[in-house]
């Protein structure tokens, strides 16, 4: 009887310091939120004065790429498409005094892209990379229903990504002692998703990628933070009205942005907008299995959303 109450309490001390982790890091998001840039150290003197940003022709990307030219960094932007990264070069360059690169990179097409990519960045002293490159599918949908291609270049771009643009860049901020690498993973590595499977996965090693990251790179002086967003109203999410409607914790890319930009270099991990703190810590109190119910009963709503934007757009 008394081993089983003492598996028993372990267990509960378990569940209350782990959730606890999850309480704390809501504070820490609305704290974080609340601050203004005004008397911290300037992004561009304490990580470096350039910044890398992947899929940054549109949403979180894109947003992110203006921002950081907002707080006086110097932005070399890399997409597939060159009409796109061309628009995006000129707009910063006219909002913000501050230099623009961009460099043309498809990264479902994998290993060939990186020597272009690495000779393009091999003068540049990027103190900044946000990885934000990522592939969703079109909509929410059973694995044996998706192509093949779909499902190859996602895990090509949401895995492969990560992995090789930080290993191309890290050694040089370690040289320097500086730097800041954001991983964009996403709340769905906390939990399996039904109906976006592989997408899950690949930010399940987004996450776990990036904590093995961070103790590397501590040494070194550079931070690595993993970035866990839940909804953001992004074309992303295009196959959704309701999400694309937005609400309270569904924020415009501007919103959330401009909060992430804040926790750089003040926290390891965060959701960067304090709603999905509140999100997050709520969901990781249930258990895994009752997690995933959820999640795939909300994911089947929303591909009955894709189903009838696509039966409306025929008549």
């Amino acid at each position: 009887m008394s081993f089983f109450y003492l598996i028993g309490v372990y267990a509960f001390l378990w569940w209350f310091i782990d959730n606890f982790k999850s309480l704390f890091q809501i504070g820490w998001n609305l704290f974080m939120s609340s601050l203004q840039l005004n008397g911290n150290q300037p992004l561009n003197e304490k990580f470096g004065t350039w910044a890398v940003v992947t899929g940054s022709t549109d949403g979180i990307g894109k947003e992110y790429a203006k921002q950081l030219a907002q707080h006086g960094v110097n932005v070399v932007l890399i997409a597939r498409n060159q009409s796109k990264l061309i628009h995006v070069s000129r707009e910063i360059e006219s909002l913000f005094p501050v230099q623009t690169k961009y460099v043309v990179a498809d990264f479902s097409n994998g290993k060939e892209i990186y020597e272009n990519i690495k000779y393009a960045l091999s003068t540049i002293p990027v103190g900044i990379l946000v990885n934000n490159v990522g592939q969703m599918y079109e909509y929410p949908e059973e694995l044996g229903k998706v192509s093949e291609d779909v499902l190859y270049n996602m895990i090509l771009t949401n895995v492969t990504a990560v992995t090789m643009m930080t290993r191309l860049l890290v050694n040089d901020m370690k040289l320097r002692k500086k730097g800041i690498i954001v991983n964009v993973s996403s709340g769905f590595a906390l939990h399996p998703a039904p109906l976006a499977s592989v997408y899950a996965a690949t930010k399940v090693y987004v996450k776990n990628f990036t904590m093995a990251l961070q103790y590397e790179c501590e040494p070194y002086g550079i931070d690595v933070q993993l970035l866990s967003p839940y909804f953001v109203r992004t074309k992303l999410h295009s196959y959704s009205t309701s999400l694309m409607a937005g609400n309270f914790f569904i924020p415009d890319i501007e919103t959330y942005v401009r909060s992430a930009i804040f926790t750089l270099g003040k926290t390891n991990e965060t959701t960067g907008y304090w709603p999905h703190a509140i999100q997050f810590a709520l969901l990781k109190m249930l258990p895994v299995t009752l997690r995933s119910i959820m999640i795939g009963f909300l994911n089947k709503r929303l591909r009955s959303e894709y189903f009838l934007q696509q039966q409306q757009n025929r008549f």
